[in-house]
This record gives C-alpha cells, sequence and structure tokens, in this order.
C-alpha cells in the first residue's frame, strides 16, 4: 500500500471559529448512541430529540437539521457548539475527513476556511488515517430510532 501524501503528519488545532458549523448548507450525521449523548445532554428523552432536531437523508441515514440561517442547529454565535462535548463523530474528526485528505489540493481547499489547519500539534500519519477511517461523513452509519 503506498504512503499517504501527508505521510509526515499533519497540524491541526481547533480554534473554535464555527466556519465548519455555519454559512453553507450541509449534512451532520449522527449514529443512535450519538443522538442518545446528544439528548442526556440537553435534558431530553430520545424520541423528542429525534423529532425536533434530527432529519432523515435519502440514504436512510441521520443527519441534524439545520437552522433558517443554514447554521448548525447547535451553534451560537454567542457561545459556540452547544454540544461540544458529545458532538457527533463527524464533528469531533475534522478536517481529517476522508474528503479532505484524498489530495493536497483538497486539504489547501478545505484549509481556506478552517484558521486551525495547517496550525497547532501535529498528528501523525498513522493517527491521521485512523481518524479518517472512521470520519463519521459516511452514510453507513446506523440511522437513528432504527432498533
Amino acid at each position: 500500500m503506498p504512503e499517504p501524501w501527508y505521510r509526515e503528519g499533519l497540524r491541526f488545532a481547533c480554534t473554535r471559529c464555527g466556519n465548519c458549523c455555519t454559512g453553507a448548507s450541509g449534512t451532520v450525521r449522527l449514529t443512535e448512541v450519538e443522538a442518545a449523548w446528544i439528548a442526556r445532554h440537553l435534558g431530553l428523552e430520545p424520541e423528542d430529540f429525534r423529532e425536533r432536531f434530527t432529519r432523515r437523508l435519502e440514504d436512510g441515514s441521520t443527519s441534524l437539521v439545520e437552522k433558517a440561517n443554514l447554521d448548525c442547529v447547535f451553534w451560537s454565535r454567542e457561545h459556540g457548539c452547544t454540544v461540544h462535548p458529545v458532538r457527533p463523530r463527524q464533528c469531533r474528526t475534522w478536517p481529517f475527513w476522508r474528503a479532505n485528505l484524498q489530495t493536497p489540493r483538497h486539504w489547501i481547499a478545505a484549509s481556506r476556511s478552517c484558521p486551525g489547519m495547517d496550525r497547532g500539534p501535529w498528528r501523525d500519519a498513522g493517527w491521521i488515517a485512523e481518524q479518517a477511517a472512521d470520519d463519521g461523513t459516511s452514510g453507513a452509519a446506523r440511522e437513528v430510532g432504527s432498533d
């Protein structure tokens, strides 16, 4: 197997700027377990959480809903991510998503809107590959409410 282009590692330190949480429509996939964590964090019953904060995607998986301005439903301009300790894996693995790691050009494109990329501590290639392998962006995640 060839070594990845990022074999020397990459830098990243989240600045909590919110750029990845705001501005453009997107999909934030979550699993049943992640939904339960967030519901508990918010003091909600799982079914109430699902009705208020999730939507079903065409592939059958589940995503968080967005605000009318397209910000993540849990992003606050004043406080940042209001579910940060229990945010979905997709949010926790940013920017080490398979899509961003395809080529250096993909990484550079993503870094244009993320001030934490190419700054902060080095992440080694093995750790990066581990994050990307289960980055939370895949439709293969178990759908919420499927049990």
